[in-house]
């Protein structure tokens, strides 16, 4: 067994706190990494905090991970001692379904394996995330990371990247579409810089004004504030695409109105209580909603890849672990731009 370092949840009330654990020995197609940087995630805080219901503790959170290769196994073909790689929200999956055979294990039938608040494939072993100074992980689910990027500022794409990128890919984005983004965020930031960078004319929707600077700097044409009504009127029957990144609750109806013909509303955000939907509006111009739930194997990798190419990374601000604490104090009072990320050195 390897022995590892990582800060956990003991219980649903309690600060994470330091905690030694044990990964498994590498099987014969499992990869080694040595974590450098680990995102934080909205999700690692719901989940801690037993928001969503079912948490496992010991929790040691984080599935926004990415490092270098440090052993891999007899069998490993995809990297080599030194590779920088990561690994994002899912470790294994059935291997067997209709999903997992088409690379989206994202949906595999039984159930994809998350990288922490989960049981392994033997339902027995814990698994546990990225708040640590290692992890094993069959190679499937590692990504090889392009030396041309900052590699911290990969991390959040694990998730915010592959949450946000997936849909606009389903979606077809292509040059000279008018893509909203609502809602600048961990997701928004990067919804915004993906469509930019697929070719679109994209609109920032949000309720706050001060957010029409920071649009610009990430490279939106417009902004719109979504709480003036006159402004949001003149965009109705507009948009090819409006990605919904909000987590907060409100009214699909809203954003619907904005969609032109065969319209796409991507949805992306969890609000806490269930969205109203008017279904007049889905009929007028042949409006749809559409969820997405990160992405496969093969898409993650498609958007890391894209990312090299475009120059994408997350803006982020680094902090230590012992500071994780503070930064989910933070990170309830929306006061990152736009992502935390763990330098895991402080740990070691």
């Amino acid at each position: 067994m390897i022995q590892v370092k990582g800060f956990a949840a003991l219980d649903p009330s309690s600060p994470l706190e330091p905690f030694n654990f044990e990964r498994r020995d590498l099987r014969e197609h499992d990869v080694l990494v040595d974590i450098l940087f680990s995102g934080v995630c909205h999700s690692d805080l719901h989940q801690v905090r037993d928001e969503w219901g079912g948490s496992i503790y010991p929790m040691v959170p984080g599935h926004e991970i990415v490092g270098k290769v440090i052993k891999v196994g007899s069998h490993v073909k995809k990297f080599n001692v030194g590779d920088r790689a990561g690994v994002g929200v899912m470790v294994d999956s059935c291997r067997q379904c209709k999903p997992c055979n088409n690379y989206m294990e994202q949906y595999c039938a039984e159930g994809m394996t998350g990288t922490y608040n989960n049981y392994e494939r033997d339902r027995v072993t814990l698994a546990q995330g990225g708040y640590s100074t290692q992890i094993v992980c069959d190679e499937r689910w590692v990504y090889r990371v392009s030396d041309k990027l900052d590699l911290a500022g990969v991390a959040p794409l694990l998730c915010a990247g592959i949450t946000t990128y997936s849909p606009l890919k389903f979606a077809n984005v292509k040059p000279g579409d008018r893509v909203a983004v609502a809602g600048l965020g961990g997701l928004g930031h990067m919804a915004v810089k993906f469509a930019v960078a697929m070719g679109a004319e994209v609109t920032m929707l949000s309720t706050s004004p001060s957010k029409a600077k920071d649009a610009k700097k990430l490279g939106a044409h417009h902004f719109v504030l979504s709480t003036d009504e006159t402004a949001m009127k003149k965009h109705h029957s507009h948009f090819d695409v409006v990605v919904d990144t909000v987590s907060a609750d409100h009214d699909y109806e809203v954003y619907l109105k904005l969609l032109d013909l065969h319209g796409k509303l991507l949805v992306v955000g969890l609000p806490k209580d269930e969205p109203h939907v008017n279904p007049f509006e889905l009929l007028k111009n042949r409006r749809s909603i559409i969820g997405s739930m990160i992405g496969g194997t093969a898409e993650t990798q498609e958007m890391l890849d894209f990312c090299a190419d475009k120059n994408i990374v997350a803006d982020i601000e680094i902090i230590s672990m012992q500071k994780i604490n503070e930064a989910y104090e933070r990170l309830l009072k929306s006061d990152v731009k736009y992502r935390f990320v763990i330098d895991m050195a402080s740990l070691k």
